[in-house]
């Protein structure tokens, strides 16, 4: 809808403004916080890893990833492409190549097009992506021997809150817009719970009668943080987070309780395009469950975000999977 907000006279026309709508002001001046995060190829990023879409070669493994920082990310996954492409040789694979993707909706795209054959994505994108028709999870990525997660909210031990009901007409802090244990799972879990979520400017404002308002703190410390000064009433990320002195130092942690948490869901998953190859993608899984007994892959794997080992998904992976997807699009679909 516009409004007039004024016009000019001297040349005989009308000049007619128009404003945002007061949810989409404060979605954008939200995901401000987020900026620093914002996908900028640099030239040294772009010679490492080419955004140009990949010749049509079936001989050619092409791994994917959506990132926001591709020089860095490039190096995570380059070993772990120079270790599986030889091995893959005996269902055709020559040569291997690196694509990124500035965000999910890029990444849709190239694996609809058959131009990414292979991604490593968290629970929720992973769940979005199986929605949308273009990839299948067929590997638990298993890290600091978790395999699996789940959110916690917590609060300060002196704070009025002692349910995820009462968090209504207050604020929480999520991590950012992307992040499956600190906002799609939980946000997801809220929405459940017949909450209404509400993007607020600042730990400042408040939100309306009976909605929960929301923030993104962009890290884990500065949720602790903004919960500890009192700057919102509550914050949320993994229980691998909640034990992580990094990410809640111990004088933080004495001073708060935790008063809900969602369901365990993966913790990261590999998947594979629709329509790949089932020999290569049958000994890509191979290659994969074996690198953690094969010594040559020790310092692959652990360049590659600290991977252990991959191993099946379970009946209750899928399961879990299948609810975050409908969860995460019920996020984008209402809360977005």
């Amino acid at each position: 809808m516009k409004n007039r907000v004024g016009s000019a006279r001297g040349s005989g026309k009308r000049i007619t403004l128009s404003f945002f709508s007061t949810r989409s002001l404060r979605l954008l001046l939200a995901c401000l916080f987020c900026l620093p995060m914002a996908w900028v190829p640099s030239a040294q990023a772009q010679d490492a890893a080419p955004a140009q879409p990949l010749d049509d070669d079936a001989s050619v493994l092409v791994l994917g990833r959506v990132s926001d920082d591709p020089k860095s990310h490039y190096d995570q996954l380059k070993p772990l492409l120079d270790y599986v492409v030889p091995r893959l040789a005996g269902v055709g694979i020559r040569s291997g190549r690196i694509l990124m993707a500035k965000d999910l909706q890029q990444m849709t795209s190239y694996l609809r097009r058959g131009q990414v054959d292979w991604i490593n994505e968290t629970a929720g994108n992973a769940g979005l992506l199986e929605r949308r028709g273009v990839a299948k999870a067929f590997l638990v990525t298993e890290r600091e021997g978790a395999t699996r997660y789940h959110s916690v909210f917590f609060v300060r031990r002196d704070s009025p809150v002692q349910t995820l009901a009462d968090l209504a007409g207050r604020s929480v802090a999520f991590q950012n817009p992307y992040s499956t244990s600190a906002y799609y799972l939980p946000a997801a879990r809220l929405l459940d719970e017949g909450m209404k979520l509400e993007v607020l400017l600042s730990p400042m404002d408040k939100p309306v009668p009976g909605a929960v308002g929301y923030l993104f703190a962009r890290t884990e410390l500065n949720i602790t943080t903004w919960v500890h000064k009192r700057l919102v009433d509550a914050g949320v990320f993994s229980n691998l987070d909640w034990a992580n002195p990094q990410r809640m130092p111990p004088s933080f942690a004495q001073d708060f309780r935790i008063i809900g948490a969602t369901e365990d869901v993966p913790r990261a998953l590999m998947l594979t395009r629709k329509g790949m190859d089932p020999k290569v993608e049958a000994r890509l899984r191979e290659v994969l469950m074996e690198a953690s007994t094969d010594p040559d892959a020790g310092e692959v794997l652990r360049r590659f975000i600290g991977t252990s080992r991959f191993v099946p998904i379970a009946d209750e992976d899928r399961r879990a999977l299948d609810k975050l997807g409908i969860g995460v699009a019920r996020v984008r679909a209402e809360v977005e």
